[in-house]
């Protein structure tokens, strides 16, 4: 759940998420337990980054989950925890929209372009240096954490590496040699949400489905080596792409209702499946969000034939997943959980799993007297991407990591005040 696809990043079409700093009283009767949080880092892919409303910049980055996690591990033996942090002159990062209206429910994005922490003309970020321990990389995957020449097309991780290492050096060398003794690992989203982000259809490395088998691999790579040392640490699955907003916000029904306002003779929602044939929409075809503002819905084709609500003029198979396209990935994503919590118990290691909590949000929880769902804008869990955690959800999941961390080992992290930190930033 980084990016979205690589394309995504590289268009630097950016979002706004605010922060906030979390204060910590001193808890009495903290305890590790069997786990040492002196140094610990956080392995990732965007959620982990602090990428949120469709990009990274300074305030996401304050928030993010593994930052709200090491300020609790404080309380019980927890260290410094550095983040490749944008400096406050160049705190709008690689850009974002902020939401400047919401009319009826339609929102007005209108993407900031000031500050920004680009360093040519190439769109290349400003270079950080130094000590890293949050090393969340939107965008990347458990297959190309082992592709080297991915730095180079990746700005987010080819601003960590020096010039010499962009193009030579893996992901999976990057995250090496950091000496910690407590790691955190939240890596393959992408490996499942490049292909559903892009429509289940397959351009390039950033979209296709990770082979099982080679997921399996890759992973218990990342693990072993992770835990060379003895490590202790916490994974998580891999959320089901259905629980998020992207998916669930722009609906057959919604459209079909839209249509009909305008002409009632409309029947239904015409869709190309990936199979390639077409056939009217159903609830259990998945339309994404950007299809909201692409302009197209019911526009006319060269022969007067309304662009949706004509068989011979369907919504495109990258405008949605079709219920083929989700069960094939539901079977993905279910297979690499498998692998996920196969090598976590033979590691010994916590589990946090992000699957089972991110669909309880899906249908609405109630936290620490928060109304909590995924519904876009308003569910105050994910972020104007449809995809990205708010800085509310960010503490929600550093408290389902928490808890998984603390039932493993025994410790007694405090958790996060989730009122401290708000959802979907409203125009004044």
């Amino acid at each position: 759940m980084k990016k979205y696809i690589l394309n995504s990043f590289l268009a630097a079409v950016i979002l706004f998420a605010a922060s906030c700093k979390p204060e910590i009283d001193a808890v009495a009767g903290t305890s590790a337990g069997q786990a040492n949080f002196s140094k610990y880092i956080a392995v990732g892919n965007s959620l982990t980054s602090g990428f949120a409303d469709g990009g990274l910049y300074l305030e996401g980055q304050k928030v993010a989950y593994p930052n709200l996690i090491a300020a609790q591990m404080t309380t019980v033996g927890g260290g410094s925890f550095t983040s490749p942090f944008f400096t406050d002159a160049q705190a709008n990062g690689s850009g974002y929209l902020t939401l400047s209206a919401l009319v009826n429910g339609t929102p007005t994005l209108t993407p900031v372009t000031n500050n920004l922490a680009v360093r040519d003309a190439s769109g290349r970020l400003t270079k950080y240096t130094g000590e890293v321990q949050n090393l969340g990389i939107p965008g990347m995957r458990v297959d190309l954490a082992f592709a080297a020449p991915f730095g180079a097309a990746n700005p987010y991780l080819e601003r960590l590496l020096s010039d010499t290492q962009v193009g030579t050096v893996s992901y999976f060398q990057f995250i090496q040699g950091r000496n910690h003794t407590f790691f955190s690992l939240w890596l393959g989203n992408n490996d499942a949400l490049g292909y559903a982000t892009n429509g289940g259809v397959t351009t390039d490395a950033t979209n296709v489905l990770t082979d099982k088998s080679t997921f399996a691999l890759l992973y218990s790579n990342l693990v072993n080596t992770l835990t060379a040392g003895g490590q202790k640490g916490v994974v998580a699955t891999i959320p089901d792409v259905t629980s998020i907003p992207y998916f669930n916000t722009v609906t057959v029904a919604a459209l079909l209702n839209a249509a009909k306002a305008i002409n009632p003779a409309a029947a239904a929602i015409y869709i190309q499946t990936g199979a390639g044939a077409v056939r009217t929409a159903t609830a259990e075809d998945l339309i994404r969000l950007p299809f909201q503002s692409a302009g197209l819905f019911g526009v006319p084709n060269a022969s007067g034939l309304p662009y949706g609500l004509h068989p011979l003029n369907p919504i495109a198979n990258n405008w949605v997943l079709d219920k083929d396209e989700i069960a094939r990935i539901k079977d993905y994503v279910l297979s690499y959980n498998s692998t996920i919590k196969s090598l976590a118990d033979s590691k010994g290691l916590a589990i946090a799993d992000t699957y089972t909590y991110l669909n309880q949000v899906k249908t609405g929880i109630v936290l620490q007297g928060v109304g909590i769902n995924s519904a876009f804008i308003t569910g105050g869990a994910f972020s104007l991407d449809g995809v990205h955690l708010t800085p509310r959800g960010n503490a929600v999941i550093a408290n389902v990591f928490i808890d998984a961390i603390n039932g493993k080992y025994g410790s007694n992290i405090p958790t996060v005040d989730i009122t401290q930190y708000r959802g979907v930033k409203f125009p004044n």
